[in-house]
């Protein structure tokens, strides 16, 4: 798994040298030539002069080529020759645990923590409090219950790695070292490449495998981690190794689309960014959204898993962190979204066996809920890269001790005679109304939002008015229209209380379809639109709490459509004199438009004006004998449009298509 994520931890403990002995082996360490510096630290261990930091350092280049458990000795070393630091701890019981060794690992932190002193590294003592309590859960870990078998792709590994499997209609893909001849210095093995073969019958063919071709694989450079979108037609994978003249490294997300019954030249992707690592990107399953991994600012801790989505303009927007639930102080990469619309992806910060574990995370009433998978899809070493390619079938990769010699890639088949698949979808048309009649509304911009207001997935309406989300049960949902000239729409959405029990399902998989219908209004400058249940005391023009409810809404109009100004206008029924009705409305109104303006709204885009009983609906005037009801027909609050600025809307939807909050239209 030399290509996971190899320069991820370039900083870490890395120490000054002053000793010309050992000048030129850190300048390869500090280089990441981690193998060609393991050479040169070796040399020096003979020498008690710098036994101890060679020794150190020896472990510290095995442990960032992503060869832990080749560490131990050379930590343990380290320690006897009197080295002392508080990373060499923390890693030094991490390289134990993925040794399966975790009461030793344990008693080492503990040990560590223990110590005294005021200038302790903070960051060490967290990471060392946070491994005690994972391995607190190693048993109830290892014990849960699965019925997973797994299977090694014993006639396609080699002893180099093979790991990314991805599975596209009848071809196998994956990342391999096999042709390349050049060394990577990193790890002193060759560099990776992209490769093919058939997939028929659900089984590899490991008697013809081939290149995916030199529009991808590169002499000198890694690729790896191919994905490719639903549609079959954008393939996305990640390339690393250009040189810099500094000589670090950098790893990023490239972008090919089949046109012309060819591919592509790979682009560099607009999120990814030549100053981080990043890689493992991975479809939703309507291919609208990508899943990666990264070790940009704003996340967590070494690598988090990162969502961006392809906007109505064609381009992947702005990545957005998927949250501390997802993501640790540790390293998570290598998502999946399966067609149960579960996340899968591996970890090292959260509990787990050793090493990387893989993890289920699904939404449920709003939270998501992260599970180990347990034994035997996980082991005390590195296991990741999961995929299904069906419900109950799929690849993984792990580096165990029972494989062929690096990462090796595992089938696997999930036994549970009760698993069921469940498909929840949101579908429904946008409408709008004209003289009572319904009348289909097209091209009509829809965002589903979350509870929290975090945009899940950005559509277009058809001509027919049609759209179709994919949904998660037990889930809170907000949906938003906007169109040009239409008041923009919202409304909510909820499956809690409406999933189905799996048991009670006969076929394996099953869709679920929940309706709902849009209405957008038409924006018309000075039609006034009536606020239901605004009341005052009498002779009052206090907001009661009622009526505050009721002006909120409105509020929310205003921030939906921010290039609309308006007129809030109230009446008065014919009881009391003209003059006294006039002022008593215009007060009411001010007092609505103040509170409006307490809640956020520019003063600038909203004018009071009381009409008294001016504009009566009926003829309930002075000396007219009317009903009750005929006069609260008339003593009415409502809003009209006095201008519509259609450049803000041209603007608004620049910075949405610019900004377009995470998904795209490429490939695993």
């Amino acid at each position: 798994m030399k290509f996971k994520f190899t320069w991820l931890v370039l900083g870490g403990a890395l120490l000054m040298a002053s000793c010309s002995p050992l000048k030129k082996a850190n300048n390869k360490f500090d280089r990441a030539q981690y193998d060609v510096a393991i050479d040169m630290y070796q040399r020096l261990t003979d020498n008690p002069k710098y036994k101890a930091e060679a020794m150190f350092r020896i472990a510290e280049s095995y442990r960032m080529s992503n060869r832990i458990q080749q560490a131990v000795p050379y930590y343990e070393e380290a320690m006897k020759a009197g080295m002392e630091n508080d990373s060499i701890d923390f890693y030094y019981a991490f390289a134990l645990k993925s040794l399966g060794k975790y009461d030793e690992s344990r008693k080492i932190l503990e040990t560590f923590l223990a110590e005294p002193g005021d200038d302790r590294n903070k960051k060490f003592l967290a990471l060392a409090n946070r491994e005690i309590e994972n391995l607190n859960l190693i048993d109830e870990i290892s014990e849960s219950k699965d019925y997973y078998e797994l299977k090694n792709l014993s006639d396609l590994n080699t002893a180099g790695p093979e790991y990314g499997p991805f599975v596209k209609g009848d071809r196998f893909y994956f990342t391999g070292s096999r042709d390349d001849e050049a060394v990577f210095k990193t790890t002193g093995t060759g560099y990776t490449d992209v490769y093919v073969t058939k997939f028929v019958d659900n089984q590899v063919d490991a008697s013809n495998i081939k290149s995916v071709g030199d529009f991808i694989n590169t002499m000198g450079i890694h690729e790896a981690n191919l994905a490719i979108a639903p549609n079959g037609k954008t393939m996305i994978f990640a390339r690393s190794n250009v040189p810099k003249k500094n000589g670090r490294k950098e790893v990023d997300l490239y972008i090919t689309r089949y046109r012309n019954n060819e591919w592509s030249k790979p682009e560099l992707m607009n999120i990814s960014s030549r100053d981080f690592w990043d890689s493992t990107p991975a479809f939703s399953r309507d291919g609208r959204s990508l899943y990666f991994a990264s070790n940009r600012p704003g996340g967590f801790g070494g690598t988090d898993i990162w969502v961006a989505h392809l906007g109505t303009n064609g381009r992947w927007g702005n990545a957005k962190n998927m949250g501390s639930t997802i993501n640790t102080s540790g390293n998570e990469l290598f998502p999946f979204v399966s067609d149960a619309n579960k996340l899968y992806y591996a970890s090292d910060g959260l509990p787990g066996l050793g090493g990387l574990d893989i993890f289920e995370a699904t939404r449920r009433r709003g939270k998501i809920i992260v599970t180990n998978m347990g034994a035997p899809v996980n082991s005390n070493a590195d296991d990741f890269g999961f995929f299904l390619y069906s419900p109950n079938e799929g690849f993984l990769t792990s580096n165990r001790a029972e494989g062929k010699g690096d990462d090796d890639i595992y089938s696997f088949v999930n036994n549970d005679p009760d698993i069921k698949v469940i498909h929840y979808f949101l579908e429904g048309k946008t409408i709008t109304m004209k003289d009572s009649t319904e009348q289909i509304l097209a091209d009509v911009r829809l965002r589903l939002l979350d509870e929290e207001d975090n945009v899940l997935e950005i559509v277009n309406t058809d001509k027919e008015g049609q759209f179709s989300f994919r949904i998660d049960a037990e889930t809170n949902y907000i949906l938003i229209g906007e169109k040009p000239n239409y008041f923009t729409s919202r409304v909510l959405y909820s499956t809690i209380g409406k999933s189905v029990n799996p048991a009670t399902l006969t076929e394996y998989e099953t869709d679920i379809v929940f309706d709902t219908l849009l209405i957008l209004d038409p924006i018309e400058i000075g039609k006034g639109i009536v606020l239901e249940n605004i009341y005052y005391d009498l002779d009052k023009w206090d907001i009661r709490i009622d009526a505050a409810e009721e002006l909120d809404k409105l509020v929310e109009i205003l921030r939906d459509n921010p290039e609309i100004k308006i007129e809030l206008g109230s009446h008065t029924d014919s009881r009391a004199t003209d003059d006294y009705n006039m002022t008593l409305s215009q007060k009411r109104a001010e007092s609505a438009v103040n509170y409006i303006v307490t809640q956020g709204i520019d003063a600038s885009r909203i004018t009071a004006k009381g009409y008294g009983e001016t504009r009566l609906l009926n003829d309930c005037t002075n000396d007219v004998p009317c009903t009750e009801e005929q006069h609260q027909e008339n003593r009415r609050t409502e809003f009209k449009v006095l201008e519509y600025d259609r450049n803000k809307v041209d603007e608004k939807n620049k910075e949405e298509s610019l900004e377009d909050r995470i998904f795209n239209d490429g490939g695993r």
